[in-house]
């Protein structure tokens, strides 16, 4: 392993010192890699431009959000930046392997391309696919190892979708309510039993080493990130699941329709975000973790099933009529 740091920390400081004008470049691509990017353009895509595209985009992105969080957290690795702190150009704060921005970009970007199929589209995703994983290297975030799990780990969430899609979505669609309900429940609930199955495993993490002095900061960005990646998944999963079954809303409108709709639902995002994160605790984590889990899970309730559901009864959006009625001239 020794080897393959000293590989990373060569590319880094090699990219940095022969290159120095590109930092800027790479700053901005790994900004359009962050959480926070992503759950301001995944609504848009829900609200007002294909809602079965946002719906499917935005849970397997929550959902790859907990195993990135799962494995960092279990393999404990560092970063380059921890290693040598002259490299440091983005601030980061978690462990590092696997590369949570590579995931994303490969998860999310190849996932439009497959659903657009477009020539265009397919040359961007494979063109973010490759730039962002560079971007990681050069800023200091991460060794070369770090962004290949990342690249392989959202392929494998990618594929799992899409194998999922052909093979067991309409049967799982079919279900009555309170089946999906339970199984969109019993998702992060699985999910979590399995963290503290590895937590229990690895126990406390190793403190002599070279890094020993961020293992207390990566330690609770880990389980922050954890709970809060739980909490996303079980707001997300069943407020899909219940929008599917009592409001049906349709991205059909004008354009200024659609941008009022999103502006009017980022807001409201923004202020359960940033309100709750303001009147809830950081401290002491007995409580100020549950709270984390009400919170997120509310965000993401509200973007999936409040959100549309308000849309409707302000004739924002229209909503298809209950496939139980029928409709007669």
């Amino acid at each position: 392993m020794d080897a393959l740091y000293q590989f990373g920390l060569n590319a880094t400081h090699w990219l940095q010192t022969n290159l120095p004008q590109l930092e800027p470049f790479f700053r901005f691509i790994s900004t359009l890699g962050l959480e926070e990017f992503y759950l301001a353009v995944l609504p848009m895509i829900y609200w007002s431009i294909n809602k079965e595209a946002g719906r499917a985009v935005a849970y397997i992105f929550l959902l790859g959000n907990v195993f990135n969080n799962m494995l960092k957290h279990g393999l404990r690795e560092p970063r380059p930046f921890w290693l040598d702190p002259t490299l440091e150009r983005f601030t980061d704060y978690g462990y590092g392997i696997p590369s949570g921005h590579t995931q994303f970009t490969t998860t999310i970007y190849l996932f439009i391309a497959t659903w657009v199929r477009r020539r265009w589209v397919w040359f961007l995703a494979i063109l973010m696919v490759i730039l962002m994983p560079l971007s990681r290297i050069y800023l200091g975030s991460h060794f070369v190892q770090d962004v290949v799990a990342g690249f392989l780990l959202g392929l494998l969430v990618l594929i799992g979708y899409l194998i999922w899609q052909r093979r067991y979505m309409a049967k799982f669609e079919k279900r009555i309510m309170g089946q999906r309900l339970l199984t969109a429940v019993a998702i992060p609930v699985a999910l979590t039993a399995v963290y503290l199955i590895i937590r229990l495993i690895i126990g406390e993490p190793n403190t002599n080493v070279a890094w020993a002095s961020y293992i207390p900061v990566a330690e609770l960005e880990s389980l922050e990130g954890m709970v809060t990646a739980v909490a996303t998944v079980l707001g997300a999963g069943i407020g899909l699941v219940l929008e599917r079954s009592r409001i049906r809303f349709l991205v059909d409108g004008p354009i200024w329709q659609r941008a009022v709709r999103y502006l009017l639902g980022i807001v409201v995002a923004g202020a359960i975000w940033a309100g709750l994160g303001q009147l809830f605790p950081d401290d002491p984590l007995w409580l100020a973790l549950p709270l984390r889990l009400l919170r997120y899970a509310l965000l993401t309730l509200w973007v999936t099933y409040y959100a549309p559901w308000l849309f409707v009864k302000i004739k924002l959006a229209q909503a298809k009529p209950d496939p139980g009625i029928e409709m007669t001239l």
